[in-house]
């Protein structure tokens, strides 16, 4: 796995978010208050809004323009909202967030 050093896990606020900018669009890194670590597509696909500026609870973030909620796990919206984003693997190693490379360079455009 080629692994790219995104940041400290400090640099991310306990449930917060910070977005890494790609040539394929951006992937929002997500940080909970049990300090899990997860990445998702930041557009929404019920109206493109930024998950990356959501409110995270547990282990789901709510978009910020009409609250759909997603599982950070799955990607998946939940309740009676039909949806997904994409899911990147994600991992924390001496502090740092790692984030997988090859899941970003086989991305649509």
């Amino acid at each position: 796995m080629n692994l790219i050093d995104i940041a400290a896990l400090s640099d991310i606020p306990r449930e917060g978010a910070r977005v890494v900018r790609t040539p394929q669009g951006c992937v929002a890194i997500f940080r909970t208050a049990t300090d899990q670590v997860f990445a998702l597509d930041d557009r929404c696909p019920h109206k493109g809004g930024p998950l990356s500026e959501g409110i995270v609870h547990g282990t789901s973030v709510t978009c910020p323009l009409h609250n759909w909620v997603f599982d950070m796990a799955t990607g998946e919206a939940q309740g009676a909202d039909d949806g997904r984003v994409a899911t990147y693997a994600v991992r924390v190693q001496n502090g740092r967030i790692l984030l997988d490379a090859a899941f970003l360079s086989r991305r649509a455009a």
